[in-house]
């Protein structure tokens, strides 16, 4: 299934690939991509909304809001917009089970 993002890159030719792990899927980013860069990417959005069934993208881009915390698998959060992609990194939508 080929998954249109809500990103659509252009033009991409001299950055290595990272593969990282979305809500235990399998995903691939570009050296270099935030963290938000590489979930829109990919074709889901961050989080659902707290206030109603929509989902959310980020909302200022540049670390002002509170709008992009995602959770690592391990439990802490992090600001998509600001974090750039790791390989491997494991990152989850919702909360872990041992979140506060």
């Amino acid at each position: 299934m080929i998954t249109t993002g809500r990103i659509v890159r252009l033009a991409e030719r001299d950055r290595a690939g990272v593969h990282f792990f979305f809500d235990g899927q399998i995903r691939r980013a570009l050296e270099g991509d935030t963290v938000l860069t590489a979930m829109l990417a990919s074709g889901h959005a961050l989080r659902m909304s707290e206030f109603g069934p929509e989902p959310r993208a980020g909302f200022c881009l540049m670390g002002a809001c509170q709008d992009c915390w995602v959770w690592q698998e391990e439990g802490p959060r992090l600001r998509a917009c600001t974090t750039l992609i790791a390989e491997g990194m494991r990152l989850r939508t919702t909360p872990p089970e041992n979140w506060p």
